[in-house]
């Protein structure tokens, strides 16, 4: 039986930062947007709250800002080896963030079969935020299960990857886990842990 690989973005594929804080810099509007990170981290806001503060910092954001930050981002080392090996085993491979899609979407052009993030307006922005599209803990359960029905894998054949309290729910929901640079909250619940910059090391915990 195949199985799915389910990796986080935020904090995980990137190392100790968030798609939009990468954003952000391009902006010159990274220290608002990490008070926003942390916000969000405690509980303090919701993915709407969020999705909407920083919608309002991006007013000037183009695409070019987009492709400079995704070139210039802290990444994992050998993601794109991992992902070639995922394929190569006959298995899958997708990327579930509440960071935006169109920063999320690229991931594909690196191997991945599929990539989720919240849902926000064509660039540059004309159009308010839809609470509708945006992903929470809970939706990448949901997600997660579509991709089980694309692929014809059942949740006991999937292993996620995450660092934070937004991984929880995904967690809970399939048999083996990995924590990559994680928070206290999330290394209890998962059965890895890993602690470093390379993506091979935590995919080899469960190759």
């Amino acid at each position: 039986m195949a199985r799915l690989h389910l990796f986080d973005l935020d904090g995980t594929l990137l190392h100790g930062t968030s798609a939009p804080v990468e954003i952000s810099r391009q902006l010159g509007l990274e220290t608002e947007t990490v008070a926003l990170d942390r916000a969000i981290a405690s509980g303090s806001i919701g993915p709407p709250e969020y999705a909407t503060q920083v919608h309002a910092l991006w007013s000037a954001l183009t695409e070019a800002h987009v492709a400079a930050a995704f070139a210039a981002a802290p990444w994992l080392a050998r993601i794109e080896e991992v992902w070639a090996q995922i394929r190569e085993d006959g298995d899958y491979c997708a990327v579930i963030s509440l960071s935006p899609s169109f920063f999320v979407e690229r991931l594909t052009g690196w191997g991945a079969h599929a990539a989720f993030g919240s849902r926000f307006p064509p660039l540059p922005f004309r159009e308010p935020v839809d609470p509708a599209g945006l992903l929470s803990a809970a939706a990448k359960v949901h997600v997660a299960d579509r991709l089980c029905a694309e692929f014809g894998v059942r949740r006991a054949d999937c292993v996620a990857y995450g660092d934070s309290m937004s991984d929880r729910d995904l967690f809970e929901a399939v048999p083996v886990s990995v924590a990559v640079n994680a928070d206290r909250h999330l290394t209890g619940r998962a059965t890895h842990s890993y602690v470093g910059r390379d993506l091979w090391e935590a995919y080899a915990l469960v190759r």
